[in-house]
């Protein structure tokens, strides 16, 4: 992942974020939230406010409307009621010049229309309160919903704010952690880049000592990507011939491994070496000092120089003993030197290393054998036990010439039915 840049907005400038930034972010986020959810707060309120004017309003038209209504309708009545008192009044007037017998007819009727009044008037005043309970009641129900409207707007507004806060908190983080995998990464890569160096400066030091300690000889250096040792000496005699060759494979790593050993004497074999030398600051488990190990010789830098001139010399001696012998012309003094020789000792080692890995596989393979045989002869002895049960079950049953259910003679066959 591309790594996160910032740009300057005065100087332009580009660089990347560090914790003491990331720090600085995520308190200026806080704080921004903070002001963020203070300012949706007041703004709650002031709507809430204007809510509640709106509902006096409301109130207050809904009581204008009622009043409107009373009014009308105590118009209404007082007017049916002038009517039929002035009607009342005029029917009396006329009842009283007819006849005096039908006075109390007419009180019952005027009695029986204050009756209805009254009635009408109870059921205005019940309609009233009813309605005015109505009206109550949607206003309640209005503003109920309008303020859980509201409450679920602003807290859809917050989550998705609050959304949004989280995805950059994490986009930040995500960007942090990547680049403190990159510079674990660049740390890592430096850390073995500087391992290798110190092993190539090791090579170096190792070449620069054997040239100044041996002018004589030849030393030459293997060049990287190159199979082989690291540095080869060949060693010469003070008439400069030739008398022998060693390797050098210089490790300079916190542990040993045991690989080195054997690609080395692979290495000395090509080569036609004489001896090979491991220079390295670790040793195996089983040695604390300079020794020999499975043909190759392991030492310290520090113990390189007495090595080598160990070595060297033994080869001179070496070379002068078989150059006693050149001038016998004896074909067995040259079997013998052949047999004697470390080509011969080498090739017989790697020809008995085969032969040892190759046995010790067979012996692998027959154990494995062995063991398959044995749990196969297990099994077999399993089969022939439930089957002696079987055939003295049906032969108690059917009798013994009924079925023939012989496992072991090989000229009858096994009856399934």
């Amino acid at each position: 992942m591309a790594a996160f840049i910032i740009n300057c907005p005065n100087c332009h400038h580009q660089f990347e974020p560090g914790e003491s930034m990331r720090d600085e972010i995520q308190k200026e986020l806080r704080v921004q939230m903070l002001d963020w959810q203070n300012k949706k707060d007041q703004e709650f309120k002031t709507k809430e406010l204007a809510f509640q004017q709106q509902l006096a309003e409301k109130e207050k038209e809904a009581a204008a409307i009622l009043d409107a209504e009373k009014k009308k309708i105590q118009a209404e009545l007082q007017e049916s009621i002038k009517k039929s008192m002035s009607s009342d009044f005029e029917n009396k007037l006329k009842l009283l010049e007819d006849a005096a017998a039908e006075s109390a007819e007419k009180l019952k009727e005027s009695r029986k229309k204050e009756l209805e009044y009254l009635q009408k008037e109870q059921a205005l005043q019940t309609k009233e309160a009813e309605l005015q309970i109505n009206l109550q009641r949607q206003l309640m129900e209005e503003r109920e919903k309008l303020k859980e409207q509201l409450l679920k707007d602003e807290t859809e507004k917050i989550h998705l704010k609050d959304q949004e806060y989280q995805l950059r908190v994490k986009e930040l983080e995500k960007q942090l952690d990547d680049q403190k995998k990159l510079a674990e990464e660049m740390r890592r890569k430096s850390e073995q880049g500087s391992m290798q160096l110190q092993g190539e400066v090791q090579e170096l030091m190792l070449e620069e000592l054997l040239t100044t300690t041996f002018p004589f000889d030849k030393i030459e250096e293997v060049g990287k990507g190159v199979r082989g040792a690291d540095c080869i000496q060949l060693v010469r005699n003070q008439f400069g011939i030739e008398t022998g060759k060693i390797i050098y494979e210089s490790k300079r790593t916190k542990d040993f491994s045991n690989d080195w050993i054997e690609k080395l004497k692979n290495d000395m074999r090509s080569l036609g070496a004489d001896v090979a030398v491991i220079v390295t600051q670790a040793f195996p488990k089983d040695m604390d000092r300079f020794g020999e190990k499975e043909g190759v010789y392991i030492c310290t830098f520090a113990e390189v120089k007495s090595v080598a001139l160990v070595l060297r010399n033994a080869i001179l001696k070496v070379y002068d003993a078989k150059k006693s012998q050149d001038n016998k012309g004896d074909k067995m003094v040259m079997l013998y030197d052949y047999l004697i020789g470390s080509e011969f000792s080498e090739q017989w080692k790697a020809i008995r290393e085969g032969f040892m890995s190759m046995k010790l596989s067979i012996q692998r393979e027959r154990d494995a054998m062995e063991k398959l045989w044995k749990a196969r002869e297990k099994q077999l002895e399993k089969v022939l036990l439930n089957a002696a049960h079987i055939r003295g079950s049906i032969e108690g049953i059917a009798g013994a010439d009924a079925v023939n259910l012989n496992l072991t003679d090989d000229n009858e066959t096994l009856l399934l039915d």
